[in-house]
């Protein structure tokens, strides 16, 4: 038995120029509450003694906390991309002594899920994972131990060289988005600890 994947479309019939109008005026009257709500939302925060999660900037105890970790080898060529996106985001001058190291796996997949009837494939999904743990460099102790994920669509078309440069450029921007992940999570943990031991 074959498999196909069809993606289906809704094509919508034109409206008359009056209901274009009025629905015109009612998205911009929706996006004119939205504004004002989400101003509302943040003054509420603000009232609420909520903070910044990077408050103080570089200086700050986020980023400082940051600039402490160490990001260990990763191996192959997703793993030097998302090393090298996630030293470029944590930004710890060289020559320092780390206080924390970063240790991260990767599962790197390529799926193919478009058939057509000839069994060759149309589509691929190329999906990246990763297992990560924030170590204490001086006790060995794991402060964070987390996953973070993406994947993203691939058309497979009759070029080779097109289909590998497509997987390619699927593979850089999964790692910058892994590395945000991966960062994010960090800063976090460093914000609601004050950068100390894991509570």
């Amino acid at each position: 038995m074959k498999n196909s994947t069809l993606g289906t479309r809704t094509i919508a019939s034109p409206e008359p120029v009056e209901g274009r109008f009025a629905a015109h005026r009612a998205r911009a009257s929706t996006s004119s509450a939205l504004a004002v709500f989400a101003i509302a939302a943040a003054l509420a925060l603000t009232a609420c003694g909520l903070r910044p999660l990077y408050e103080g900037g570089g200086r700050g105890q986020v980023a400082q906390s940051l600039r402490a970790v160490e990001v260990g080898p990763i191996g192959g060529r997703a793993g030097w991309l998302v090393r090298t996106a996630l030293v470029d985001r944590l930004r710890r001058p060289e020559g320092t002594a780390a206080r924390y190291r970063l240790e991260v796996e990767l599962d790197d997949r390529i799926t193919g899920f478009g058939i057509r009837s000839d069994d060759s494939i149309t589509r691929e999904r190329r999906t990246l994972r990763a297992r990560y743990r924030l170590v204490d460099a001086a006790l060995g102790t794991v402060l964070v131990d987390a996953t973070a994920g993406s994947d993203a669509g691939i058309d497979v078309v009759s070029s080779e060289y097109a289909t590998v440069a497509a997987e390619q450029t699927a593979l850089e921007r999964l790692s910058r988005e892994i590395a945000d992940q991966i960062v994010s999570r960090l800063a976090l943990y460093a914000a609601r600890t004050g950068g100390g031991a894991a509570r």
